[in-house]
């Protein structure tokens, strides 16, 4: 029954299942002596592979006597001993003493220091051969999925290909002072782990995560806690809506203040109108006729505008698709001032947006789904329950990919939805798309949820 074992799995007609619990240690001891007793070596397994050498296509034989080539499937970043690179020697041996080149980063290390790793134990050696998994430490410019190799070798093992970093929470540390902590422990996961994701949204000030799916991004809090000692909270992203208007409207904004000495005194009819065009927050014109309002102050009626749209009248949101014309006004010689203008155009909006037909805009993603053929009722209904409309069913080898535009706000945790609704067997891709009037109910949500934060 061994023998015919052994020889099932070396001809990949028998696949071995081994149960057991990563947190709980069950099973370990048995998975690592199956892998010992039941599945060939490496050298055998893997006898030849491709890689890219002078940029053509080569099989490469793993083999000693060929020149070295590694390849770096893990950077491990420990807060005791720094980087360690964890690698496969594909071709060659690798001695202690000798230079490596990284082709891609263009740099050459000293290998000072040679180690295999056996659970939290770095054990030292002396060489590695063909095959052999081995680590090397402090390499200053070398990270996952690089390859090592001698000068002048020109030798590219092709990187793996890893799944799409699609699910976006935003993160905080709970203790005060902690933010320059985690910004620091959050490059060195995202060392360990490429599918990591970091960026600070210019706008909401939130710092988000991306990752593959919510067990991942579990397992970098945990590492968080019990490694970088940071707690942290995961909360939803705040979602980027903006306001726009839609009809047009006319509109006289004065400001007069009188106080001991110079008074401050401005005075503009402003005209507000859609421009059609959400990639722009606003367009500002004047159209002045026999000098009512002096050139030197047009500046501050814009910079006034300026101002204004960040902030809408409906929920605070940023404000785009806006023509905004000065057609009139009036000026005191003494007591008007760019100031005065300034917060004369304030007035102007405040109190003529409300009049134009103000709208709440929602950002709209272009998604693609790839599924095998039977998921298709269950996606596409889902699909359409987040509001989202299908543009097309393409195939794409045995499975479907379905191209659709949903609102972001529908899409938050959908990467953990699909995998169970396809049993981990669909993938998904989306991007901004562009920015739609979000029906009324939604928009009525909105404004409430806003209100309730201002409180």
């Amino acid at each position: 029954m061994y023998d015919g074992l052994l020889a099932g799995i070396e001809s990949m007609s028998v696949a071995p299942v081994l149960c057991g619990s990563a947190t709980l240690g069950y099973g370990v001891k048995l998975m690592m002596n199956t892998i010992v007793r039941f599945t060939p070596p490496s050298i055998e397994a893997k006898a030849n592979f491709h890689a890219f050498h002078d940029g053509k296509d080569v099989v490469y034989c793993s083999s000693d006597d060929e020149r070295f080539s590694a390849y770096v499937f893990k950077t491990i970043a420990d807060p005791y001993i720094g980087r360690l690179n964890l690698f496969r020697v594909m071709t060659g041996k690798l001695e202690v003493g000798m230079s490596v080149y990284n082709e891609e980063k263009d740099t050459v290390e000293k290998v000072s220091h040679l180690y295999v790793v056996r659970g939290k134990d770095q054990i030292e050696v002396d060489e590695l051969h063909s095959g052999d998994i081995g680590a090397l430490a402090k390499l200053s410019n070398t990270s996952t999925q690089d390859t090592l190799s001698l000068k002048d070798a020109n030798i590219i093992i092709p990187k793996i290909a890893l799944p799409g970093s699609v699910l976006c929470m935003a993160i905080q540390p709970k203790g005060k002072g902690d933010e320059d902590k985690l910004s620091a422990a959050l490059t060195k996961i995202r060392e360990e782990d490429p599918t990591i994701k970091m960026e600070v949204n210019p706008e909401t000030k939130q710092t988000l995560v991306y990752g593959v799916g919510e067990q991942q991004l579990d397992v970098m809090v945990q590492k968080l806690k019990t490694k970088y000692k940071i707690e942290v909270d995961l909360i939803d992203p705040i979602i980027p809506y903006r306001e726009t208007i839609k009809a047009k409207t006319s509109i006289r904004g004065r400001y007069k203040k009188q106080s001991g000495g110079h008074g401050q005194f401005g005075d503009v009819v402003m005209e507000f109108e859609p421009s059609y065009d959400t990639t722009t927050q606003y367009v500002f014109e004047e159209k002045i006729f026999g000098g009512s309002v002096p050139k030197q102050y047009f500046p501050a009626v814009e910079k006034g505008l300026q101002e204004c749209v960040q902030a809408g009248v409906l929920a605070g949101y940023p404000v785009v698709g806006l023509k905004a014309t000065l057609t009139d006004g009036s000026y005191h010689p003494v007591d008007s001032s760019e100031m005065a203008f300034k917060m004369a155009t304030s007035v102007a909006f405040k109190e003529g947006i409300p009049q134009a037909k103000p709208v709440i805009l929602e950002p709209i993603d272009h998604v693609e789904v790839l599924i095998p053929d039977k998921y298709m009722g269950d996606i596409m209904g889902d699909i359409t329950k987040r509001r989202g409309r299908i543009l097309s069913m393409d195939a794409v080898g045995v499975k479907k990919c379905i191209v659709a535009e949903v609102p972001t706000a529908e899409m938050h945790k959908y990467a953990t939805d699909l995998r169970s609704m396809t049993q981990s067997r669909g993938e998904y891709r989306s991007r901004f798309e562009r920015y739609e009037e979000a029906p009324m109910d939604v928009q009525k949500r909105i404004i409430d949820a806003r209100a309730a934060e201002n409180k």
